[in-house]
C-alpha cells in the first residue's frame, strides 16, 4: 500500500531523526570519509548553488548551457592545478566513476588499435578497489603487483616488467589510500609511454591538496601530474580535499583521442541522439554546481591556506604517533594520509595492536579506520593498520586528539587480538544476525569483522559483507 501524504515539517523531522544516527560530518572527529574545511561559508555557498541548479538535468548541456559552463571552468582550474595546459575531461559523480571511465577509455582505445583477446590492467596491491571494479565491469584481467611491505610502494621495475601488448592501462597512485604513498609515477609512466600504453594517475585523494603541499611547508614530493612524461589521465576528487559536497570528481586526459574514448554515443534508435561523456545519462547538476561554487570561492589562494593547516596537522599527528611506544607509521607516506602499524621492534608487552587502538580511540571520541592485513601473491604479508585522514579542522583538535591517541595506546598496550584459531572455532557469523543486531541499535564489532576478513578466504569475507549490507539496507517490514 502506498504511503499517505504527510506534512512537510513532519517529513523533515523524520529525516533529522534519521540523520541523528550518522557519524558527524563536521568537527574533525571522523578521520576517514569526511573532508571538513572548517569554513561554514563554503557549506552555505554550496547549498545555495545546489538549490539554484536543483531542477537542471545534466544530460543535455545544449539545453542547459550552465552545465557546460561550470564544467569548463572546473576543467580549466584542473588544467592549471595539474599542469596539463591542453588537458580535456569532465566532472563525474565521484572517484569510482572517474576510475571506471579511465579504464573504459583505455580499453576502448586498445581495442580500436587492434588489440584482441582480453585486455589487461596493471596495478599494485595498494591501488584503489575501484579499478578492480572497473576490470570486473569491462572485462579486463587484472595483474596485481605486490608492494614492498616496508615502503608500501610497488617496485617500479615490477610494474614495468608487467607491461606488454595485452596491457590496456597501467595505474599508479598519488597517493595510495591505504598508506598515503606516492607510487613511482615517473618511472612507470615513462616506460608505459615507450610501450605505447596509457598510464593513469589515481589522485582521487591527493589531487586537490598535493599541488600546494610543498609550498605549504610539507616535505618535497616527486612529480606525479601531467608534467611527467607518459601520464595520460588523472582522477582527482573535488569532494575530498576540494571541500565540496559529495559527489564530484574531476577526470582529465592529456590526449584527446583517449578522452574521446570515454564517451558513449548512439543515434540508431527511435529517440533523441544520446551522447554521454560519463557513465550516467540523466544526472543531477547540483553536485557540479556546489563544486563550481566552492572552487570559485576558494581559488588557488584559499586552497593554499587550507593546505597549510593540513600540513601542520599531519606533522603533529605523525610526531604524536612516533612518540607512542609500540606503534609506528607504516610506509613511506607523503601527504595527508597516515597509516599506523604495530612496532614489532619492541617486546610484545610494549606493542600496541592498531585495531585495538582504533577501538580505544573511538571510546575517546574519535573515529579512525581499521585496515585488515593481507597476504600478497609473493607470500609477503602487509600488516593490519589504522588509517587517519588529516583535514584542516584536525589542526584545531590536536589538543584533544593527541591525548586520545596516547591514552588509547596506554589502555591496550600488550593486549592481543583473538587468534585465527579462536575465531574459526566460533564459526562464520550469520550476516543476517549481524545486520539485524546493528539495525536494532547494537554495536557492530568492527575489530572482529576486520579479523574475520584476515582469517577467511577473501572471497568468503566479501560474500559475508555483501550479505550483511544487503540485509542492513533492506526494508524493515
Amino acid at each position: 500500500m502506498a504511503a499517505e501524504s504527510r506534512d512537510a515539517d513532519k517529513v523533515l523531522e523524520q529525516l533529522r531523526a534519521y540523520r541523528s544516527h550518522d557519524a558527524p560530518t563536521h568537527g574533525g572527529r571522523v578521520l576517514s570519509y569526511v573532508y571538513d574545511s572548517g569554513r561554514a561559508d563554503l557549506d552555505e555557498v554550496a547549498a545555495q548553488a545546489m538549490r539554484l541548479l536543483q531542477p537542471v538535468n545534466g544530460l543535455d548541456p545544449t539545453t542547459f548551457p550552465s552545465v557546460a559552463l561550470m564544467e569548463s571552468d572546473l576543467v580549466e582550474f584542473g588544467r592549471a592545478m595539474l599542469h596539463g595546459p591542453t588537458a580535456t575531461g569532465s566532472v563525474t559523480s565521484g572517484g569510482t566513476e572517474s576510475c571506471l571511465l579511465a579504464v573504459k577509455a583505455a580499453r576502448d582505445l586498445w581495442v580500436g588499435r587492434g588489440g584482441s583477446g582480453r585486455p589487461r590492467l596493471v596495478l599494485s596491491a595498494s591501488t584503489h578497489a575501484a579499478f578492480h571494479k572497473a576490470a570486473h565491469y569491462f572485462g579486463l584481467d587484472v595483474v596485481v603487483v605486490p608492494v614492498d611491505v616496508e615502503s608500501g610502494r610497488a617496485p617500479a621495475s615490477a610494474l614495468v616488467e608487467a607491461l606488454g601488448p595485452q596491457v590496456a592501462l597501467v595505474v599508479v597512485s598519488a597517493p595510495s589510500y591505504p598508506h598515503g604513498v606516492i607510487d613511482a609515477v615517473a618511472e612507470v609512466a615513462g616506460a608505459a609511454a615507450d610501450a605505447g600504453i596509457p598510464c593513469h594517475v589515481d589522485a582521487c585523494v591527493g589531487g586537490w591538496v598535493l599541488p600546494w603541499w610543498e609550498a605549504a611547508g610539507g616535505d618535497p614530493l616527486p612529480q606525479w601530474d601531467f608534467r611527467v612524461r607518459g601520464v595520460s589521465s588523472i582522477s582527482a576528487d573535488i569532494h575530498k580535499y576540494g571541500y565540496v559536497p559529495k559527489g564530484a570528481s574531476l577526470l582529465l586526459f592529456a590526449d584527446g583521442e583517449l578522452d574521446l574514448a570515454r564517451y558513449f554515443a548512439i543515434t540508431d534508435w527511435l529517440g533523441y541522439p544520446v551522447v554521454n561523456p560519463t557513465m550516467l545519462g540523466t544526472r543531477s547538476a547540483t553536485s557540479l554546481a556546489a563544486a563550481w561554487a566552492v572552487v570559485q570561492t576558494l581559488g588557488e589562494d584559499g586552497y593554499a591556506v587550507l593546505a597549510r593547516r593540513v600540513v601542520a596537522a599531519t606533522s603533529a599527528v605523525v610526531a604524536a604517533v612516533e612518540g607512542i611506544d609500540g606503534l609506528r607509521v607504516q610506509g613511506d607516506r607523503q601527504g595527508p594520509l597516515v597509516a599506523v602499524a604495530t612496532d614489532e621492534s619492541v617486546e610484545p608487552g610494549r606493542q600496541v595492536d592498531p585495531l585495538l587502538w582504533v577501538a580505544g580511540v573511538a571510546e575517546r571520541g574519535f573515529v579512525l579506520q581499521g585496515q585488515p592485513a593481507m597476504a600478497q601473491a609473493d607470500g609477503t604479508i602487509v600488516p593490519h593498520t589504522a588509517h587517519l585522514t588529516i583535514t584542516p579542522v584536525t589542526e584545531g583538535l590536536l589538543g584533544e586528539l593527541v591525548p586520545a591517541l596516547v591514552a588509547a595506546a596506554d589502555a591496550v598496550r600488550g593486549h592481543a587480538l583473538p587468534s585465527p584459531e579462536a575465531l574459526s572455532q566460533n564459526g562464520i557469523p550469520d550476516p543476517v544476525a549481524l545486520a539485524d543486531g546493528a539495525r536494532a541499535g547494537g554495536d557492530l564489532d568492527l575489530t572482529t569483522v576486520l579479523m574475520l576478513i584476515e582469517t577467511l578466504p577473501r572471497e568468503a569475507s566479501a560474500q559475508l559483507l555483501s550479505a550483511f549490507l544487503q540485509r542492513f539496507t533492506a526494508p524493515r517490514g
